[in-house]
């Protein structure tokens, strides 16, 4: 269980890393954001980030949508604080599983 946990925390580690670098050239003339979607992996239980880059419409100004970015934002966050909590929940668990044992 753990391991899908931290699957998913790396997966939008790669997703926050995307959008903090579409966000920090928004003013970047040209510039085409990446678009990051968190999926399901081959093997079950995990995630993988999967990035591409943003059609690109011809602007001479920065594509980057801030209002896009920064709701991607806050639910990355409580997507990563759920799954460190749940960590935090196994873990005890486990630590009482061998508290008993002993």
């Amino acid at each position: 269980m753990i391991s899908s946990n931290v699957s998913s925390i790396l997966s939008n580690q790669t997703y926050m890393n995307n959008n903090a670098g579409n966000v920090a050239n928004v003013n970047t003339d040209r510039y085409v954001p990446q678009n990051t979607v968190i999926r399901e992996a081959d093997n079950k239980g995990s995630t993988e980030a999967v990035t591409t880059r943003a059609t690109d419409n011809g602007s001479e100004k920065s594509q980057t949508n801030l209002v896009k970015e920064i709701t991607d934002q806050i639910t990355i966050e409580n997507v990563s604080a759920a799954n460190v909590q749940a960590i935090r929940i196994q873990d005890n668990m486990l630590g009482s599983l061998l508290d008993l044992k002993a």
